[in-house]
């Protein structure tokens, strides 16, 4: 009712103008000697002038907004409405006769945009002045002055006024500094953040810096960290892929932001290249990796998508998620298994997939090692039987997700996950589908990752585990790693292993106490920190590479393409013979070790570490006893 009784006011506003609007111009041009046949000749067109103006305006939506959140958009509306009824009315006075001078029609389109604009920006002005702002609204500092930091303050002062207040920005442009956005001036830059807050008495803090270097990120979250306000964080860039930039997609600081890592640039028309208009099928489709190189593909407009995964929940919530977002993508949920070849061959012989990403894998380093015949069937059996397939019925490529583990390995996973990428590099030698595999380390955030388990131990109140202080990794986040597979898929050529620029190895324990920190508790003494030893088939350290490999560079910065000796066909055939022959699981770890000569299970001895360990600024002061771990070898 209220907005109705508002278009009505508007209208009636808008009538007074248009009918005003004619006489004003006429007085000017004629500098106010009007003659009086001119304003006789007006008050026979009035009545198509009101008509013709404010049916323009009704059709192009003048009273159909709110006009309290009035931007440019807004204003061109007005100046177009104003501008098509000025034609209509033009054309139809000089087919009638009319006498007006030209410059009473331009003076009339002049005065009327100017008059509308000035009705509209009066509402939005009183919605402003009405804004009840309550001692209880959220003092908020914006660290970043750009188009994203611009579009976070915009949607505060509009649509947040009651519980959240902004106070300023903070940038590091010089140029920025003192001057004025959204009612807030640029306060200084992330040095002056500590001071900003005490004198501004700052509650929350917002970083809106999606495009911004790793480097400069986790600086800025160090400096907020040391303030006691509520700190929040703008994704990065390959999170928003559609540019897009809205208050809601705010979240808490993660662990990730604190990585250090640039964002991912993409070469979006190379991907599109071999990806629009295809027939694509992923593997492990419900799969933390599997699911966002679903959620990527997706955006770039497959004919069709084949999400084929063994456990149905997963496929289920990514089918939905998928379907509510692209409902006119063609997509198409299977559950199989990849080690089941009559049904994966009768999958392939209906979809005919043209583009493959093989994501099903056993993942988990200690449950394999105990259980070594799956890790077999699953890794190595189950990638042959798709491949096999991919080559049998003409898919033009085929993407494999590996892992640095493979790299000589200590595991089972490992040990299986480099005989899957033996078995795809032989078949490119005689395919014509372009198989290709990509090499990463840990992703943040996926299943069985170590960041969901401290969060749960936090909420527990401790202790963390980590197996051993000197134990890092390389790691990068789920959107990232999706992204960059995606783009080794498009620059593929057959038969290469790709290597993904993990950027620096990161220490457990480093990570750890980020967390706890981010949790607004202090290591080792809200939350302690135990080291229980390395668990069966894992390393301190992980590769990429071997020190015999090397890289070579692509046409992408993050991606390299490791150099690998020719695959031996006899003896990779006569590997996979002797694997699958076999019924037991303690024989697989020698077979494996014949095939693969790099792979070796390290022998663990007891360790003991007596002495203080400094770990980012928080000596461990007691001794730590690292179990003995079994010999598997």
């Amino acid at each position: 009712m209220r907005r109705k009784l508002i278009s009505i006011a508007l209208l009636i506003i808008d009538m007074i103008i248009v009918a005003t609007v004619p006489f004003i111009a006429l007085i000017i041009r004629f500098e106010g000697n009007v003659d009086f046949h001119y304003y006789s000749m007006l008050l026979n067109y009035m009545p198509a002038i009101i008509i013709v103006r404010l049916s323009t305006f009704y059709a192009l939506g003048l009273y159909n907004r709110l006009w309290r959140y009035a931007s440019i958009n807004e204003l061109l509306t007005i100046c177009s409405a104003v501008t098509v009824s000025s034609l209509i009315l033009f054309a139809y006075m000089y087919t009638t006769g009319s006498k007006l001078p030209r410059s009473v029609h331009i003076l009339s389109w002049f005065f009327n945009i100017g008059f509308i604009g000035l009705s509209r920006l009066v509402v939005r002005i009183m919605h402003y002045l009405r804004q009840k702002r309550t001692k209880q609204s959220a003092k908020v500092l914006i660290i970043g002055a750009g188009d994203a930091g611009a579009m976070i303050a915009r949607e505060i002062n509009h649509r947040y006024y009651d519980t959240k207040r902004l106070i300023g920005f903070i940038d590091d442009d010089q140029y920025k500094n003192k001057q004025q956005l959204f009612g807030a001036a640029v306060l200084g830059n992330r040095y002056n953040i500590k001071n900003i807050v005490i004198e501004k008495q700052i509650d929350e803090i917002i970083i809106a810096m999606p495009s911004a270097g790793g480097g400069a990120i986790r600086e800025i979250i160090h400096e907020c960290k040391q303030t006691k306000c509520i700190l929040k964080i703008l994704p990065g860039m390959y999170e928003l892929i559609d540019g897009d930039v809205t208050i809601q997609q705010l979240r808490n600081v993660e662990v990730e932001d604190l990585l250090g890592r640039d964002p991912v640039k993409l070469d979006v028309e190379q991907i599109a290249g071999y990806l629009k208009g295809k027939r694509v099928l992923v593997t492990g489709a419900g799969g933390s990796i599997g699911s966002e190189l679903c959620r990527q593909i997706a955006k770039i407009s497959p004919s069709s998508l084949t999400l084929l995964g063994k456990g149905e929940n997963s496929i289920y919530e990514i089918n939905s998620e998928l379907r509510e977002k692209f409902s006119k993508l063609d997509i198409e949920p299977i559950i199989a298994d990849v080690r089941d070849k009559e049904r994966i061959h009768s999958i392939f012989s209906q979809v005919k997939p043209q583009v493959v990403f093989h994501a099903a894998a056993h993942k988990h380093v200690p449950l394999m090692e105990s259980q070594p015949m799956e890790a077999v069937r699953n890794n190595i059996f189950g990638t042959k039987t798709v491949a096999e397939a991919a080559d049998e019925f003409g898919a033009e490529a085929f993407v494999m997700i590996s892992t640095d583990k493979a790299v000589n390995p200590t595991s089972v996973m490992g040990a299986t996950k480099r005989v899957a990428e033996l078995i795809i590099q032989n078949l490119s030698k005689r395919s014509n589908t372009k198989f290709v595999a990509v090499r990463f380390g840990n992703v943040l955030g996926s299943r069985g990752s170590v960041i969901p388990l401290f969060k749960k131990q936090i909420a527990k109140g401790g202790p963390i585990t980590i197996t051993h202080p000197d134990m890092q990794r390389y790691f990068m986040t789920i959107p990232e790693a999706s992204q960059l597979v995606l783009q080794a898929g498009a620059i593929a050529k057959g038969g290469e292993v790709f290597v993904l620029d993990m950027g620096e190895p990161v220490k457990i324990i480093d990570m750890a106490c980020d967390l706890i920190e981010l949790s607004g508790l202090v290591p080792h003494e809200d939350i302690k920190i135990k080291f229980s030893g390395l668990r069966p088939g894992e390393k301190l350290f992980e590769e990429l590479l071997t020190a015999e490999e090397g890289t070579a560079s692509t046409k992408h910065q993050k991606i390299f393409v490791a150099n690998l000796k020719v695959v031996d066909e006899k003896k990779l055939y006569q590997g996979l013979v002797n694997l699958e022959s076999i019924k037991h699981s303690d024989e697989v770890i020698e077979a494996l070790k014949t095939l693969l000569p790099t792979y070796q299970n390290p022998k663990e001895k007891n360790c003991y570490i007596d002495e203080k360990i400094s770990v980012k600024n928080h000596p461990v002061d007691h001794i730590v006893h690292i179990q003995t771990v079994p010999d598997l070898s």
